[in-house]
């Protein structure tokens, strides 16, 4: 019998915990500061509206369900076996989880003979899309944060994706390369982006190129014409004055290490990823007689840990299938919102463990959920078992959005819930 526990790293006995790891955004953010009490965690320091929400949220209750009646867990577990066993293509969805859950998620599919997709890599693939077929030149958070003088935000509000990037990455005092850092030029392409924590002392200038989010690609298409020597025979560009984006070009050639900052889910129109090669390429002409970069973020609901992790176990990013025996990768074929829509798949796992936004899609085959208590739920699925969020109910490991580092997860006690990875792994052995 399966000891359920609540996972590696005991919870800390202090009422005080500091330097925890949010696992609410793609940020990671590693600085905040919780305290426990009689009515559970707080956040006392450090924390925005989505650790809040996270860390405060009261999980407690939660029962394994079958066809929505109350069961003992090993019952739950037994019956999506079952399902599992008898589908011909189980679709493993969702993918809300942390490095240990999705490597089980990948065992799972392995021997199941499944397809793996996450939620939201449609967005991805807008990044994707773009890296696999002309590459780019990317910089990282802590690079950012210390060596860029000028931003261009494009086409999206990244206040509400990442409510502390403008904090922790933009409008910081200090830098570890000088003691008198210069100000800092933000540029936002788009209408109706919030700007409101762009301020202090170390933003000079802020400006906007208005425009409506579904035209930004013709703004930055005009950019990387200025940049390139070739401008455009027009006055205006989207409703943007010609002149404008000119001056936009000066000031990236100006600048000693402009950078380039978009989230893929943000660009949710047709064609999103040509907005994101124009910007690529235009970072490459930049660096032939400077220095730019591009910065990506997105990630929430652990998608980019589910995209490395993929990449470490088949080979292949997101929309792998593992139906012929081996990984089998096409971004097109293998997308699980496709494949439902066609009627392909007999079975739906849903993977949630971090947000209660993250709920299934509506389908007709039968469903197993793994989720966080609360999860958004159209209707009963066949089984439901609630999980810990890695981070508050048991330890974990979490890849922050520039792909470059892993962070550490702490056990903060919030409850008794199992971790995905351990249920994961008991549905694997019972096959």
């Amino acid at each position: 019998m399966t000891n359920w526990t609540r996972g590696q790293g005991q919870p800390p006995k202090s009422n005080a915990i500091t330097d925890v790891a949010c696992p609410f955004c793609g940020l990671v953010c590693d600085d905040l500061e919780l305290a426990r009490d009689e009515t559970g965690i707080k956040v006392t320091k450090n924390g925005c509206e989505k650790a809040i929400a996270g860390f405060e949220r009261n999980v407690d209750g939660a029962k394994p369900q079958v066809a929505g009646r109350d069961v003992d867990l090993g019952v739950a577990i037994q019956t999506a076996t079952e399902l599992i066993r008898k589908a011909a293509l189980p679709l493993y969805g969702g993918l809300g989880t942390d490095v240990d859950g999705i490597r089980a998620v990948m065992a799972l599919a392995d021997k199941s003979g499944g397809v793996v997709d996450h939620a939201l890599s449609e967005g991805q693939y807008r990044n994707f899309r773009v890296l696999q077929t002309r590459g780019w030149i990317m910089t990282t958070l802590t690079e950012t944060r210390n060596r860029a003088d000028f931003f261009i935000v494009v086409g999206s509000d990244i206040q509400k994706l990442h409510p502390r990037f403008f904090e922790r990455i933009v409008t910081v005092e200090q830098s570890l390369l000088s003691e008198t850092p210069p100000k800092r030029t933000v540029v936002f392409i788009g209408r109706g982006l919030d700007q409101s924590a762009v301020t202090g002392p170390r933003i000079g200038d802020v400006i906007t190129l208005p425009c409506d989010v579904d035209r930004v690609g013709e703004v930055v298409a005009a950019l990387a014409a200025e940049i390139r020597g070739a401008p455009l025979a027009q006055e205006t560009v989207a409703g943007v004055p010609l002149a404008d984006i000119k001056a936009l070009a000066e000031r990236c050639r100006a600048a000693s290490y402009p950078v380039f900052v978009w989230a893929p889910p943000s660009l949710a129109f047709p064609n999103a990823d040509l907005v994101v090669s124009t910007v690529s390429d235009l970072v490459k002409d930049l660096n032939v007689s400077g220095r730019a970069a591009g910065l990506a973020l997105g990630g929430n609901e652990g998608a980019i840990s589910a995209g490395a992790v993929s990449s470490w176990q088949s080979g292949y990013p997101l929309r792998v299938s593992f139906a012929s025996g081996k990984p089998d990768y096409d971004f097109l074929r293998y997308a699980i919102p496709r494949m439902l829509a066609n009627g392909e798949g007999d079975l739906l796992l849903w993977l949630a463990s971090f947000t209660p936004d993250l709920g299934p899609p509506a389908t007709k085959i039968p469903t197993i959920v793994l989720g966080t208590p609360g999860l958004k739920l159209a209707s009963p699925p066949a089984v439901f078992i609630p999980i810990g969020t890695p981070g508050a109910d048991h330890a974990g490991r979490i890849i922050r959005v520039d792909n470059v580092v892993s962070l550490p997860l702490k056990n903060l006690g919030r409850s008794n819930l199992p971790k995905a990875s351990d249920v994961l792994g008991a549905i694997e052995l019972a096959l």
